[in-house]
């Protein structure tokens, strides 16, 4: 069974959707979701909505940035902290941003 990673930051519009685009294209055999955390935006886009089942299920969750890791703590608590790495990524860059990619390849890694 694969293992499932897990990207979010706000609104799962760039950054994290982004992220699962580029990563399910380079490593077909493993699996790869992604959410944000903003209610009101992600319905809004008709985004993916962070969920506790997808917190569950996910071997390692990435978040753009620090109050990312703080909305799902309000939201679910200090549970799947351990899971959390935090990738430093502002909201500056568009979906498919070739430079979001350079820096995504840099700071995320994978366990085999």
């Amino acid at each position: 069974m694969a293992l499932q990673y897990l990207f979010i930051c706000s609104a799962n519009k760039d950054r994290s959707k982004t992220t699962e685009d580029f990563f399910s294209s380079q490593y077909r055999q493993m699996s790869f979701e992604s959410a944000g955390t903003n209610d009101v935006t992600c319905k809004k886009l008709g985004t993916n909505l962070v969920t506790k089942d997808m917190m569950e299920k996910s071997h390692k969750v990435y978040v753009m940035e620090t109050k990312h890791q703080i909305s799902l703590q309000k939201k679910f608590g200090n549970q799947f902290f351990i899971k959390i790495t935090i990738l430093h990524i502002p909201d500056i860059y568009k979906y498919g941003s070739s430079v979001l990619i350079d820096i995504l390849k840099k700071r995320v890694c994978f366990d085999s």
